[in-house]
């Protein structure tokens, strides 16, 4: 199938740089200069519950990494409804080794900016109740933490969310120690754009299968550090949701294909790879994409898979939008030279009102297929006159 944007799976080398060093809510102006360095602040989400998070280090000793020959390795970030944040550290929005891989990998184009902190409080004690658990893979040469305004969002409306980094084909990488593993660029070819998709599904489904431990009351992080009080018992895992941008959507679908216990998914604005893509699903998911990318018309994957989708399904846009309207990414704008923004694919929705409707539109998705809330049709037929930048387009 034929690519539909070469630059539309990736991250532009410019606009990665200064992704990293500018997520910051769009009302907020660039603050003054302390210690030498600009400071960037991360909105913070609009649900209930305060948020608290947990890094785990998880290694698979069943499957060989196809990169480094050893045995694979994620890095998951579990984040949550907290109980009580209070006199807790908030997490970086990438750690200290990762940040100063990143500012290297682009020769300084970030090193007077301060990456923020998020709304996430280290190892916070978990709020008491059974929650509906997501998985999220993020965009090829992206990490983990570039969709922490939608992650957190989600998790102070009562998920919990596991967000996976895949070593090598994510953009930064840290593990415990220090140790931090960098993107090798693929070839572009729909082979290895195919095979890196397959691992990141085997990925998703061991992070399902260590998440069964957590709920458990184990503790699968390989350094066996300690995990927040409460998790037991506050995973249901007969509700079980994913959703990742741009690549991270194709291993979505991908691990939905793979797996039944992953019940609905969403894929914001990726091309599809593998067998899902002439086999489609038999549960839940949600395409969105924007007119840049028009899916069902430019895309050689999304047709044969829409054919074969049999259950709930719905292809939505985000008007005026482009690639990265989905990530944190749109955040940066308002915040950056007009050289740069131009790299960022961003379209022209103003950026406050893209968060706004990704964090409501995938909230519902979920509250649809995981909770049984009916009344969240209405923003997924793209008739929502509060969230107007939502368009319908079939389903």
């Amino acid at each position: 199938m034929p690519p539909v944007r070469p630059n539309r799976r990736s991250l532009i080398a410019g606009g990665l740089a200064v992704a990293a060093a500018a997520a910051v809510p769009p009302s907020v102006s660039t603050p003054a200069v302390a210690d030498g360095l600009i400071p960037i602040r991360l909105a913070g989400p609009t649900g209930p519950a305060p948020v608290g998070a947990v890094d785990l280090h998880l290694v698979d000793p069943s499957r060989t990494d196809p990169w480094s020959g050893q045995a694979r390795e994620v890095m998951v970030t579990v984040t949550y409804p907290a109980a009580d944040v209070r006199d807790r550290a908030m997490l970086p929005w990438l750690p200290a080794g990762a940040e100063r891989a990143l500012k290297a990998r682009f020769g300084g184009a970030v090193d007077g900016y301060a990456l923020p902190e998020t709304h996430s409080a280290d190892r916070a004690p978990v709020r008491p109740g059974r929650r509906p658990v997501l998985l999220h893979s993020p965009g090829y040469q992206s990490d983990r933490t570039f969709n922490t305004l939608l992650i957190e969002e989600l998790a102070s409306r009562g998920y919990v969310v596991a967000a996976v980094d895949h070593p090598y084909d994510s953009g930064e990488v840290e593990f415990p120690g220090g140790r931090v593993v960098v993107n090798r660029p693929d070839d572009a070819s729909d082979e290895a754009r195919t095979a890196a998709v397959a691992v990141r599904a085997a990925d998703l489904r061991f992070v399902l299968d260590q998440l069964t431990v957590l709920e458990r009351g184990g503790n699968p992080d390989t350094e066996g550090r300690p995990l927040p009080r409460g998790l037991r018992g506050t995973l249901d895992l007969t509700r079980v949701g994913v959703f990742g941008h741009s690549r991270g959507g194709a291993a979505s679908a991908s691990v939905m294909h793979l797996d039944e216990r992953v019940r609905a998914g969403i894929d914001l604005d990726g091309a599809l790879y593998g067998p899902v893509v002439e086999h489609g699903l038999g549960r839940p998911f949600l395409l969105m994409d924007t007119a840049v990318h028009d899916g069902l018309n430019q895309d050689g994957s999304w047709p044969p898979f829409w054919a074969h989708l049999s259950d709930w399904h719905r292809c939505l846009r985000l008007a005026d939008a482009d690639h990265n309207c989905f990530t944190d990414i749109v955040a940066i704008a308002p915040q950056i030279p007009e050289s740069v923004r131009r790299t960022l694919q961003i379209g022209t929705i103003p950026a406050d009102r893209a968060v706004a409707a990704v964090r409501a539109t995938v909230r519902d998705f979920f509250d649809l297929q995981l909770r049984g809330r009916q009344d969240a049709g209405h923003l997924l037929w793209g008739a929502s006159p509060r969230y107007p930048e939502i368009e319908y387009i079939a389903g």
